[in-house]
C-alpha cells in the first residue's frame, strides 16, 4: 500500500508546494463499477453498459464514465497526501478538469500528485490545490487531470 505524506500544519503545507508527493496504488475499474456509477447517475449510455455493442464501438469494449474517473480521487489522493490534527476538512472542489484519454473496462489505474498552491481562506482555513494525473496502467496519455481544492480548519 502506497505510504501518504502527512502534513500536520498550514506551514509544513506551504513548504512542500511545488512537490510531488507520491503515487497511489493501483485500483482497477471492472464493468461492475461502471454499472453502479450508471446506475447512481442515470448515465446509462451504451458505450459504458452494453458490453457486446461496446466491442463493436470505437474501443473495442465498454470505458468508464469520465466522471467516474473523477470520483474515484477520493479513494486514491489520500494515499498520496493526508492532513492530520485538523478540526474540519472538506473538498472544494476541482478546477480545470480533463479526460486525455479513455478507461477501458478492466483497466487499472492510479494517481500522481504534486502540491500546485496553498493560500488562505477569508475564513480562516487553508486551501490547499493539488495537481493530480490519474494514469492508467499500459496508457501513453493519463485518463484525468485535475485540480483538486481542499480546505481544511484547525
Amino acid at each position: 500500500m502506497a505510504e501518504p505524506q502527512v502534513f500536520t500544519s498550514a506551514p509544513e503545507l506551504r513548504a512542500a508546494v511545488g512537490q510531488e508527493l507520491g503515487v497511489s496504488d493501483w485500483l482497477e475499474v471492472d464493468q461492475k463499477r461502471i454499472d453502479l456509477f450508471a446506475d447512481a447517475t442515470g448515465d446509462h449510455q451504451w458505450i459504458h453498459v452494453d458490453p457486446e455493442r461496446a466491442a463493436e464501438g470505437p474501443f473495442g469494449s465498454t470505458i468508464a464514465h469520465g466522471y467516474l474517473t473523477l470520483s474515484l480521487l477520493p479513494a486514491l489522493v489520500p494515499q498520496i497526501l493526508r492532513v492530520e490534527g485538523v478540526r474540519m476538512g472538506v473538498n472544494y472542489g476541482t478546477d480545470k478538469v480533463r479526460f486525455p484519454a479513455p478507461v477501458p473496462v478492466g483497466s487499472r489505474l492510479r494517481a500522481r500528485a504534486t502540491l500546485a498552491d496553498v493560500s488562505e481562506t477569508p475564513d480562516g482555513g487553508v486551501q490547499v490545490a493539488a495537481q493530480v494525473t490519474v494514469e492508467r496502467e499500459g496508457g501513453d496519455k493519463p485518463v484525468c487531470v485535475a485540480v483538486s481544492l481542499s480546505r481544511y480548519y484547525w
